[in-house]
C-alpha cells in the first residue's frame, strides 16, 4: 500500500467529518453519552477492523475514544486509513 500525498490528504480530509492530520496520523476525537456506548461502538468497529486487518491506535476513557489511523509498513497515511476513517464514521448511530 503506497502512502498518499499530502495533496491526496487534504483532499480526502475534506470528505471525512471530524478528522484531521495529527502528527502524520488520522486522527478523530469521538464523544458518546456514556461508556456503554462507546464500548459498543468499539465493539462494531472491531468487527470491521478486523476483516480489513488494519489496526488502529485507539484510547478509550469512559465515553471518549481518540482514534488514531497510520499504516506503518508504508511509514504514512495510506487509503487503507482513509477506508477505516470513513467506517468508523459509517458507524456512528
Amino acid at each position: 500500500m503506497m502512502r498518499l500525498a499530502d495533496e491526496q490528504i487534504k483532499t480526502e480530509l475534506s470528505r471525512l467529518s471530524g478528522w484531521s492530520v495529527v502528527n502524520g496520523k488520522l486522527h478523530k476525537d469521538f464523544v458518546f453519552d456514556d461508556f456503554i456506548e462507546a464500548f459498543g461502538f468499539m465493539s462494531r468497529a472491531a468487527i470491521h477492523i478486523e476483516k480489513m486487518n488494519h489496526h488502529p491506535e485507539w484510547f478509550n476513557v469512559y465515553n471518549k475514544i481518540s482514534v488514531d489511523l497510520i499504516t506503518h509498513d508504508a511509514g504514512g497515511i495510506t487509503q487503507n486509513d482513509v477506508i477505516l476513517a470513513r467506517t468508523l464514521n459509517s458507524l456512528i448511530k
